[in-house]
């Protein structure tokens, strides 16, 4: 069997490590295509040194652009490498640019399709990356739901044919790492904070955050006037945003910090208090390595977290009385369990034993 992953971003980069990892255990060929929609070396090269990923056999170089532009220039750039490579599936991760343009162009090319992530639903229209996972589910053979509220979003949408329980390859790389960063020592914070000292890990780059100068400027504002010391870990939209708008970062309680390959991110989040942040992927993260998670969001995708308190909602810390937001932000973790909704850490193995039993099946489909 022959797979061909399709990843452009950090987090695919992420869930690409234990997939790539079960791959290698087997007979089955499997062909990496990076698309270059995250090209900063923080947010790319340093996630295939630092969790062994096989350099990508294909890298497209996309680059920057709007939506249109990024995914248009992938999906033809796909084109090509699928009438090369013609592979038994096409594996596409989370709910990218990356993600659409290689369901799209490999559909086009009459090529079976597996969404892994399949069935996440934050229901905000107005986020690209809802609209993304939606037109990719809708397009894909095989569905790959990560939670057990994914298959039910899928079924309620009439794809419950496609669906396969698969659990969230995140835990597996996120529990390999954390028992490596434990076994090395002491968690290391991010640099320009003291160890040691108590301190709040945060990112912010989602567009509806940062390209409102108004909203960016709250929000930093928001950061700014926290009790504890604010690891900021600056997303390169982020500073383009800041610097467009005269938005200073470093001011109060903030402490701005590059970007960080997956293992010092990892030991950050377990050296912190707690996590501010508007990232899916850093929501799940802190309920998986036990820390309190404030998201600058009016909704999640990861909606588990929200169970015993471990995530809290909060779309604007300006409408709240300071002592509040300062209390929320910095609240101790909660004492409630938080279970497996994700699964085991064993997800990746169940991935490659689910496209095996699938692929006959669904290129009988695309090619019917």
């Amino acid at each position: 069997m022959k797979v061909l992953s399709v990843v452009g971003a950090r987090p695919q980069l992420v869930k690409l490590a234990p997939v790539a990892a079960a791959f290698a255990g087997t007979g089955h060929r499997h062909v990496i295509v990076h698309t270059g929609q995250h090209y900063d070396a923080d947010l790319s090269d340093v996630f295939f040194s630092g969790l062994s990923i096989p350099a990508p056999d294909v890298r497209l170089g996309i680059g920057s652009g709007s939506h249109g532009v990024q995914t248009g220039a992938a999906l033809a750039a796909l084109d090509e490498v699928f009438a090369r490579e013609r592979p038994d599936w096409v594996l596409v991760y989370g709910d990218t640019n990356s993600t659409l343009a290689g369901a799209l162009s490999a559909v086009k090319s009459r090529l079976p399709v597996a969404h892994l992530e399949a069935g996440l639903r934050s229901f905000n229209r107005g986020m690209p990356e809802e609209h993304n996972r939606v037109l990719t589910d809708h397009c894909a053979d095989l569905l790959l739901a990560p939670t057990e509220e994914a298959v039910r979003h899928l079924a309620r949408e009439g794809l419950a044919g496609r669906t396969r329980l698969a659990g969230d390859v995140m835990v597996d790389i996120c529990l390999r790492v954390r028992d490596r960063v434990l076994a090395a020592g002491v968690p290391v914070p991010p640099a320009r904070i003291p160890a040691g000292r108590p301190f709040l890990l945060a990112t912010l780059h989602r567009p509806a955050n940062t390209d409102d100068p108004v909203r960016l400027a709250s929000l930093i504002g928001a950061l700014a006037a926290l009790p504890l010391p604010v690891a900021l870990l600056a997303h390169p939209r982020l500073v383009a945003r800041a610097g467009e708008y005269g938005v200073e970062l470093a001011r109060g309680s903030v402490r701005v910090c590059r970007p960080l390959p997956y293992a010092e991110l990892v030991a950050a989040v377990l050296a912190s208090a707690g996590v501010v942040t508007d990232s899916g992927g850093l929501q799940k993260e802190a309920f998986l390595l036990g820390r309190p998670c404030t998201t600058l969001r009016p909704e999640t995708e990861w909606v588990e977290t929200l169970d015993g308190g471990w995530n809290v909602l909060v779309p604007d810390p300006h409408e709240l009385p300071s002592e509040r937001w300062s209390a929320l932000a910095a609240r101790p973790a909660p004492r409630s369990p938080r279970g497996e909704p994700y699964g085991d850490g064993t997800a990746a193995g169940r991935v490659v034993r689910l496209l095996e039993e699938e692929a006959v099946p669904a290129r009988a489909a695309v090619g019917g």
